[in-house]
């Protein structure tokens, strides 16, 4: 009988179910079978989830929503899809697309990777965005940054040719390693200057966070890669 075990997948994230408030709770009630997608094991149809062709962005870890609905309230001929594993963000988010009325935003309460592995079908997304992913910031937790080869293999595989990834960080040390880790894949292009980095594109909201960051001093970086 063998001892071996199953390898473990390194996640990037910690699930936090968090308290939802009442009116949070009250969109995910109401609000998920029109606008979220289920759990599943097939690929989806995104032209079908949205009722047309049109230019396809998905954003992983969008925290509370409110940079992410407003870039969709922003570009009404994109369709946006959202990732969040933290309910309250999701119903926050949910809130936010009828408060607004948005109709070309979806959200998904699950694990990003297994998503685009198992449901995200290749060359279907126009840009993918990652903004201030978990930095995993000491040196033994680095293996779960969800930036690492084998993933930016994937994402390689998800956004068509001549589509973007863009990141945004405001840890410098995770910043050189997302420069580092895309540069060595053959099928990104760096849109960037010398630095390998662009200032931050008007399509992608300047978040409280951030404000509160430059206040203090901190740097943030914006990538920004083209799929060959």
């Amino acid at each position: 009988m063998s001892d071996t075990k199953p390898l473990r997948t390194v996640r990037s994230f910690v699930r936090r179910q968090g308290r939802l408030t009442p009116g949070q709770q009250r969109a995910i009630d109401t609000l998920w079978s029109q606008f979220a997608i289920d759990e599943g094991d097939s690929l989806i149809d995104l032209n079908a989830l949205f009722d047309r062709d049109a230019p396809k962005v998905l954003e992983i870890g969008f925290g509370n929503g409110l940079s992410l609905s407003k870039m969709a309230a922003a570009q009404p001929e994109t369709d946006f899809i959202g990732v969040e594993v933290h309910q309250p963000g999701v119903g926050q988010i949910l809130k936010a697309i009828e408060e607004q009325g948005l109709t070309n935003l979806r959200v998904a309460c699950t694990d990003a990777v297994v998503l685009l592995q198992e449901r995200i079908s290749d060359n279907a997304l126009d840009r993918l965005q990652l903004y201030f992913p978990d930095p995993w910031h000491k040196k033994r937790h680095h293996k779960r940054r969800i930036i690492q080869p084998s993933f930016v293999q994937l994402l390689s595989e998800k956004i068509k040719s001549d589509g973007y990834l863009h990141m945004a960080t405001d840890w410098q040390h995770y910043a050189e390693q997302m420069l580092e880790d895309l540069s060595n894949n053959v099928d990104f292009i760096n849109c960037g200057d010398e630095s390998g980095y662009i200032p931050r594109p008007d399509y992608r909201p300047l978040t409280k966070f951030e404000q509160r960051g430059h206040k203090l001093g901190h740097g943030i970086w914006d990538l920004l890669f083209k799929r060959a």
